[in-house]
């Protein structure tokens, strides 16, 4: 069930009688120069979309523009501060929670949302308002992403790749495929920016010239499919465990 779509009387069963949302999160930003900047985003709501519609559960808008100020020196790129979004996040969170909604599945689809949603869960898991957890869907299915890629970048690689151009191939410049490998760089190590143990890198420029790490040319839409299909499954098995726990098991133990 999407919500954007129900008017609101027949939205009152629903929150009568289930207590969970799903709620997509991505960003608008560069993924090199041969997807759209829509890439997290778009992957993020069709994960959620898809798992309301096998589950049932709701599905709410999704939240578009996240944490990217790392990507901010590639044309186009939008963001928000990290305490904004953090703030907004938990703000959307406790309007869901007014309405009844007392477990939420942040599905996202952009690594530098990552900590930001974990503190958000945390703080009001803390407060005993929800609990509220991240869920990232490459993060669900590691050994078949190790397995379908010899490389599969943390950005703009081949792995988002397929994924967009099983999704949304109208919006993937297949023709840029070996512009974005050639023109990027396999691998943050291969970036040379991990100096004895430390990071020294702060944003994506400094680590790549097009703003993608990867092997591009492994991607297929076929490959995007089995991803998407596996993921989703996990997904789905999520949604159901939180959904079938006792709120109060939920939320902290108690002092020692």
């Amino acid at each position: 069930m999407y919500l954007g779509n129900e008017a609101w009387p027949d939205l009152e069963t629903y929150f009568e009688e289930e207590s969970l949302a799903i709620v997509p999160l991505g960003s608008t930003e560069q993924h090199g120069p041969h997807l759209p900047e829509a890439t997290d985003h778009l992957i993020a709501e069709a994960f959620a979309r898809e798992v309301a519609d096998r589950t049932g559960y709701l599905c709410t808008p999704t939240v578009n523009v996240g944490v990217s100020g790392h990507h901010r020196q590639f044309h186009g790129t939008m963001w928000v501060e990290p305490p904004a979004f953090r703030e907004y996040v938990a703000s959307l969170t406790r309007n869901l929670t007014y309405h009844g909604i007392d477990r939420v599945v942040y599905v996202n689809a952009h690594g530098g949302n990552v900590p930001h949603l974990r503190e958000v869960g945390a703080r009001l898991r803390q407060d005993e308002v929800a609990y509220a957890i991240e869920w990232m869907w490459n993060e669900s299915i590691p050994d078949l992403v190790d397995e379908l890629f010899d490389q599969n970048g943390p950005h703009g690689g081949p792995k988002e790749t397929a994924m967009i151009q099983y999704l949304h191939p109208e919006l993937v410049h297949d023709d840029r495929l070996a512009t974005a490998r050639d023109g990027g760089v396999p691998s943050v190590e291969d970036a040379g920016t991990q100096k004895f143990g430390s990071r020294t890198f702060y944003d994506a420029a400094d680590n790549t010239d097009n703003g993608v790490l990867g092997d591009q040319t492994d991607a297929t839409a076929e490959k995007g499919e089995e991803l998407f299909e596996a993921a989703s499954e996990q997904l789905v098995r999520l949604c159901e465990w939180l959904d079938e726990q006792r709120f109060a098991d939920l939320m902290p133990n108690e002092h020692v």
